[in-house]
């Protein structure tokens, strides 16, 4: 009975929420797809992708929730990841903690690494912040290669356990994390700290000036995108069973920008649709490996040349209507807006 009473409110909050808008409608069936893949096709590779993709997903959206949202541009995002990878592979490896307190405490490991990276970079802007966010990621690098007989060094540490036993249970894992964190990193983009993040990026000057705390909400985010990334961080430690330098690669950081916007800035969903398209992608073009860098690089280009705000603001401009009056977003096929019933152009 309880089961039936919820199916109601379940239908009212997908009709309100999720069918108005053709972009949460496509989102909302890939997200069905995603969790109906196993079930048509179990091939391990495939699965492979999509959860190395959900990994991903989760990093590229925490990168935006910082860098989009507030204009501090990071150029060491890789820091939160490979903190957060270190972390939960010693715990797991030395304590014999399991994944799922591993992955949480190498999150909040990484929550701290954004507060060390956060509270001396509060006063750089611009090119300046970038540059310093960068020098983090590669100072941590210095550290692991001077004790190797802790981190490993260049081989990194291995033989952590496993995120689940089998491959079709860590890809449930990792599509419904991907899900559920997406979903949360995009209702605090919308929410009223969100505003301010979003403000902040555009006049910092008039919102100090309004009498908001700049400084705590910089923080705020600094620490929201640690936390996030470094989920990202550990959940990749357990699914590849090993955490070395590779996930504190400058080379890292920056796939995060590309994806971003790739995507779409600003958005939380737009680095993750970036993620989806472009990382399968470069599996397919493993197929020519001499100019496989080549073509993912020309793609990006052209894509980025016909749609400079990402590729999910090109299509949502075509599908959907801003109204003139409450600015809230209509279906392209409506005429009148779903909220104040203004008419639409």
């Amino acid at each position: 009975m309880g089961k039936i009473f919820f199916l109601p409110r379940i239908w009212q909050f997908l009709e309100k929420e999720i069918f108005t808008l053709p972009g949460r409608i496509i989102v909302f069936f890939f997200c069905i797809f995603l969790l109906l893949l196993p079930l048509i096709m179990d091939d391990p590779y495939l699965l492979r992708v999509i959860i190395f993709s959900s990994i991903f997903a989760i990093f590229a959206a925490s990168w935006d929730l910082l860098s989009g949202f507030t204009g501090q541009v990071n150029f060491g995002h890789a820091l939160f990841f490979g903190v957060a990878a270190y972390t939960s592979a010693l715990l797991n490896l030395h304590i014999g903690l399991p994944p799922w307190a591993t992955v949480p405490l190498g999150a909040l490991m990484a929550v701290v690494a954004g507060l060390a990276v956060g509270i001396p970079c509060l006063r750089l802007r611009g090119p300046y912040l970038a540059l310093a966010t960068l020098a983090f990621p590669i100072i941590l690098m210095g550290v692991v290669f001077t004790i190797p007989q802790i981190t490993g060094g260049e081989l990194g540490v291995s033989g952590i356990a496993p995120l689940a036993r089998s491959r079709v249970l860590t890809y449930y894992i990792c599509v419904g994390l991907m899900i559920g964190l997406g979903l949360i990193m995009w209702k605090i983009a919308t929410s009223k700290t969100g505003i301010i993040l979003h403000a902040i990026r555009e006049d910092e000057i008039a919102v100090r000036a309004s009498g908001i705390n700049t400084t705590r909400y910089k923080l705020i985010a600094f620490s929201l995108s640690g936390l996030f990334a470094g989920l990202a961080g550990g959940i990749y430690t357990h699914f590849m069973k090993i955490a070395g330098p590779s996930t504190l690669e400058v080379s890292l950081s920056f796939q995060a920008i590309i994806w971003a916007i790739f995507g779409g800035v600003a958005t939380i969903y737009g680095p993750m649709v970036g993620v989806f398209i472009l990382f399968p992608l470069m599996e397919l073009l493993r197929i020519l490996p001499e100019i496989r860098i080549l073509l993912f690089a020309l793609i990006v280009v052209l894509i980025l040349l016909y749609m400079p705000e990402g590729i999910t603001t090109w299509i949502r401009e075509r599908m959907e209507k801003e109204c003139p009056r409450c600015k809230i977003k209509n279906a392209g096929w409506r005429e009148n807006c779903r909220v104040c019933f203004a008419e639409l152009k």
